[in-house]
């Protein structure tokens, strides 16, 4: 189909906890609408993590390009920065295919960060408050770190995890250039008017069954091989230290390579944080504005659902199915 040149190009998001479907649902509405999917995900973009990261499979695209997938190297950094350079360009070819561009995936910053077209001009790297903070971490552990940032900034304390050494050195970092809270730098964002004229559905389902869901998905990634496939990563020089195997599904299993757990109680990590972070996620999706949440349960089949999100772009302008 082709767009129609308004003010505003379109766009949709299909986001949610992980483990939630939104594969399914983006390859069939990308088919039936003529869209082209942008992965929003942290891992995906990495080249040899594929079980761990739920990465969709070649076969399982049907013919739809998918943008932001297999593109770098382990050993790579990847942040949100990097990630909204890489979607932007990315929308420029599938607006310039004709195409509407479908946000997929569960990082809930990185979504903000495209849709609200967020300036990060105020993240400039300071090499030196930043050595010194790797180096408090390597002296005195991560949960340091974090609980300078929860005296600081316990808005933004609250929703990331010690171990994400990263996140917590932005935010600390954002305090140190600015004197201000990045929780509060996020909550202007959110009220940004978007560039785009966008539909943001959340799909979900009830907690219980969520967590159901991802019990079953963690022992199927065990069934398909994902301890094989952290072990050859190790194997080709990737270290806990790096950005990559810092997801779920990955940091977890160095504690048992170096024997201070075992394997049972390492796929039992993985799960429990697994749901804490679907948690997170759901709780990040709260608090953003604009929302059509999506409980799967309401819904009898696939088809369904797909039915009630193509009425939902079509009262709102995004898609004219007769164009």
């Amino acid at each position: 189909m082709k767009i129609e040149n308004e003010s505003k190009r379109p766009m949709l998001i299909l986001t949610g906890p992980t483990a939630a479907g939104k594969t399914a649902l983006s390859i069939a509405l990308a088919k039936r609408i003529g869209g082209e999917i942008i992965s929003a995900d942290s891992m995906q973009i990495y080249k040899k993590m594929n079980i761990g990261s739920a990465k969709i499979r070649p076969e399982e695209m049907e013919g739809i390009p998918h943008y932001l997938v297999d593109e770098l190297d382990p050993k790579e950094e990847f942040n949100v920065v990097l990630f909204q350079q890489r979607a932007k360009k990315a929308l420029e070819q599938i607006y310039g295919n004709g195409h509407i561009p479908i946000i997929v995936g569960g990082t809930g910053f990185y979504i903000q960060a495209l849709l609200n077209d967020i300036d990060f001009s105020v993240h400039e790297e300071k090499e030196e408050y930043r050595k010194s903070l790797r180096k408090l971490e390597e002296e005195k552990g991560a949960e340091y770190l974090h609980a300078m940032l929860a005296e600081v900034d316990p808005a933004y304390a609250a929703g990331v995890h010690a171990n994400n050494v990263k996140r917590v050195i932005r935010a600390l970092e954002y305090h140190h250039e600015t004197g201000g809270r990045l929780s509060d730098h996020n909550q202007q964002m959110r009220e940004r008017i978007s560039p785009y004229r966008f539909c943001y559905f959340v799909l979900h389902y009830p907690r219980q069954i969520l967590y159901e869901r991802i019990d079953r998905r963690v022992d199927l990634m065990m069934e398909q091989g994902l301890l094989a496939e952290v072990e050859g990563l190790v194997a080709d020089g990737c270290g806990p230290g790096m950005t990559s195997m810092q997801g779920l599904g990955y940091k977890e299993f160095f504690p048992y390579f170096d024997g201070l757990r075992s394997l049972e109680e390492t796929v039992a990590l993985i799960k429990r944080d697994t749901r804490r972070f679907a948690k997170r996620q759901l709780t990040w999706f709260r608090r953003e504005k604009d929302v059509i949440w999506l409980d799967k349960s309401d819904y009898s089949s696939e088809e369904e659902l797909l039915g009630r999100v193509l009425s939902i772009i079509q009262e709102q302008g995004i898609w004219n199915p007769e164009t």
